[in-house]
This record gives C-alpha cells, structure tokens and sequence, in this order.
C-alpha cells in the first residue's frame, strides 16, 4: 500500500524496468563506496596530515615569539624551513586577504581549513588558490606571515582519481549488462508482439527462442494459437455445412407452397422466410471477423462507403463526423459487416442513423447512434450475446430478429483487439455502439 504512489513514476516497458533495476543498485553502490572513501578514509589522513602542518606551523610561531625583529625572526626560522618546505614572509596589513578562498568542489581543501583554524588559533585567513600550493596567513608580534606550503603535504593528491575510475567502470559494466539483458528481453517482446498480432486478427511469424522458460512460453503460445484456429476453422465449417444443407429442403418447401392457394400457403412462406433469414444470420456468424486477410485500410473512406451503400438503398443514415487521418490493419468486409449489422439494428428499431468515426494515434472509434428505444444498462451484456433477444425493450413490431447482429459486430471488434461499447446516445436519444479497435 505504501508503494502504491511510486507506481505512476515507474517505467512501465519491460526494458525501462530492466535498466531500473540494473542502474539502481550500480549507482547505490558507487554512492556508498564513494561516501565511504571520502568520509572515513580521505578526510582522516587529510585531517592527520594537516595536523602534522599545525605542528610546524607551532614552531614557526615559537620563533617569531622569540625575535625581535622580522630579519631575526626569519634567520632563527631558515634551520626549520628547509626541512619543512615552507616559504615565509611577513606582510603589511593590507596585503592579507579579507575572506577565505577555498573553491566549492575543494573538499580536502574545506577539511585543511576547518582542522588548522581549530587548532592553530593564529591563523587569520587560508587561501587554497590551485592545486599547487596553500597560503596560510598567521598572526604574529612582529605583524602578519604569509606562509606558503606544497599542496600535497596537507592534502591526498588527485583523490578523484578513485571516483572517476569507479564511474568509468560503473558505466562500462551497466552498458554491457544492459547489452546482455537486451538480448535476454528480446524473445519476450517477440512473443508480446506476436500474442498482440493475434489479439488483434493477425497471424505473424513466430519462433521460439531464449531462455528455456521463455521457449516454453512459446511453445505454449503456437499450441494455443492452432487450438484457437482449428476450433475457429470448425465452428465455421460446421455452420456453413449445416446453414449450406438446410437451403435445399428450404427450397423445396418454397415451391411446394407455391403449387398451394396462397391464402393457406401465407402463414407457412413467412415461416420459410424467417428459417431463411435464420440460416443467412448463421452463415454471417459463422463467417465473423476471419474472413479476408488484415490489410492497410482508410477507416474513414470505408465507412464513408459503407454509408453511401446504404443511402443508396433508402437507409436513413448520414455521416455526421470524420475526424483523423491515416490507415489501420483491418478486414474490411468483416468491418463492414459489422457496420451495417449496427445499421440495420439502427433503422429497425428506431426512425434514423448518424455515424461518426474518430481515428486518432492510439484508436480507432466508429460510432452508430439512432432514435429508438435503446437497451437498458443492465441488460447490455445480454444483448452482444449469441442469440439473445431483448424484445420487451427494443421490439416496437419491428420483427423479432434472431439475436446476431450485436453478437456479430462484437465478433469483429474482438478479432481486431477492440471492443463494442453500448450506451446511451447524447444526440438522439436511442441506442450509441461503438467499435473501438486500438492501432
């Protein structure tokens, strides 16, 4: 529950994730080791080495407290510095700095000053002007000494050095792991991809490869795959052959009634007709979305096509929209099924059809909205199933239809990854469908 804020922060690609957990434990690492070196081990023996300078700098000032004049001061002084490698003069007021100069990334240089202002009272200002040398200004009887001493006897030289080798190699060996996971990640967004193609109606090439447990993914995945097809190939097969078999005694019935008085044959050709209307609802569902292969198609020119069709024939339909541009991998005839089901649907039960579509970068919306009565939000479910027929909300003496046509459309939504939405229409007042298919 705590975490549960850090998720929207988190990466939500396989390989976003993986460079996460590569990246953060190398760089936690290189911050503990360098906050270790610099704390524990650099600081120490810069503090011990600028306390050996204190010392010397002790006996400077012991000489300068013995003299009476600088000239003395610094002949009493010249046995020690040889040995200490100082250089000191003394100075007039003015010359001595107002502030200390330490650069902000000076590290070693802040600890020198903090460790000989705490035990050197006398020191008035230091300077840390390179990486050469230290000026240290001192206060004595005789007036201010400006002492200068070689960097490296109060300071570890090049103590980066660690630091950056440590980034170099940190990075180095991040870039190779992440080479390495790359190839690891590979087989897995393979077969991501290939699942998203058939989700989506398409069948890609598709081999196992990597890891053994991502093969066996693989595996698993082409057996689903041809299950799902052989199953899809003998649902079709079986009602096509039992829809394509009963047209024969259908047509025989026809014309036997056809040698009777129409007034007794009436009632038994509408019952021919609607076993007809029967059987062609069966070849349509048995056909679904798997007829034709995917292919680049402009969603608004199709549309736009199916809408003319049906303005032609006398529907009262009309396109109110059609925003977006660009093509999509659809199958058009089942799209167009699936259209002209919700068309149909539209002008049986209610008086008129508005389509609109919306192709953006993500998804593709068409949307059929009519004046009828619609469908109840808690029977909607039930409607997009096989065979279901909802007549006490949507049947007007419109005929009863035979339960298909949403179960259709909904078909060829699916088998494209989308989805059929029902609603309630805002400008109508009747039912709203959308096919929402993501690109």
């Amino acid at each position: 529950m705590f975490f549960h804020w850090l998720k929207r922060y988190m990466p939500r690609s396989l390989y976003g994730r993986a460079a996460l957990i590569l990246i953060v434990p190398v760089v936690g690492v290189q911050l503990v080791v360098s906050f270790a070196f610099i704390q524990k081990h650099l600081e120490n023996v810069t503090e011990q080495m600028s306390m050996t300078l204190v010392r010397e700098l002790e006996v400077v000032a012991d000489q300068t407290e013995s003299a009476e004049t600088t000239l003395q001061a610094l002949a009493l002084m010249r046995p020690f510095l040889t040995g200490f490698r100082m250089d000191v003069q003394f100075v007039p007021d003015e010359e001595v700095p107002r502030a200390n100069y330490v650069r902000w990334y000076d590290f070693s240089g802040r600890v020198v000053d903090r460790t000989i202002r705490l035990s050197f009272p006398n020191t008035l200002v230091t300077e840390f002007p390179d990486n050469q040398f230290v000026l240290l200004y001192m206060d004595s009887d005789l007036g201010p000494v400006r002492i200068s001493v070689d960097r490296s006897r109060v300071a570890v030289s090049n103590p980066h050095q660690l630091i950056v080798t440590m980034l170099f190699f940190g990075i180095l060996m991040t870039v190779i792991a992440f080479l390495y996971m790359r190839n690891q990640l590979r087989p897995i967004t393979r077969l991501a991809d290939a699942a998203q193609a058939f989700g989506r109606g398409r069948v890609v090439p598709y081999s196992p490869s990597g890891a053994v447990e991502v093969r066996a993914a693989g595996g698993a995945f082409l057996d689903m795959r041809s299950r799902i097809e052989r199953q899809i190939e003998q649902r079709t097969l079986m009602l096509s052959g039992v829809s394509h078999d009963l047209r024969t005694p259908l047509t025989r019935l026809r014309l036997g009634l056809a040698m009777i008085d129409e007034d007794d044959a009436e009632p038994l050709l509408r019952d021919v007709d609607e076993m007809q209307r029967l059987l062609d609802a069966f070849l349509d569902f048995s056909k679904g979305a798997a007829e034709g292969d995917p292919e680049a198609v402009d969603p608004l020119d199709l549309v736009r096509q199916i809408v003319e069709d049906a303005q032609r024939v006398g529907t009262p339909v009309t396109l109110v929209s059609a925003t977006g541009e660009g093509t999509v991998m659809l199958r058009p005839t089942a799209i167009r099924r699936g259209v002209e089901n919700l068309l149909g649907n539209a002008v049986r039960y209610g008086t008129r059809a508005e389509v609109s579509v919306a192709l953006t970068d993500k998804s593709l919306r068409i949307r059929v909205e009519d004046d009828g009565p619609g469908i109840p939000a808690d029977s909607r479910g039930e409607s997009i199933k096989p065979f279901s027929r909802l007549d006490p909300a949507r049947n007007q003496n419109k005929g009863s239809g035979v339960g298909l046509g949403l179960a259709i459309v909904a078909d060829v939504a699916r088998a494209h990854g989308g989805t059929l939405r029902l609603g309630d229409s805002e400008t109508l007042g009747g039912l709203c469908a959308d096919i929402v298919i993501a690109r």
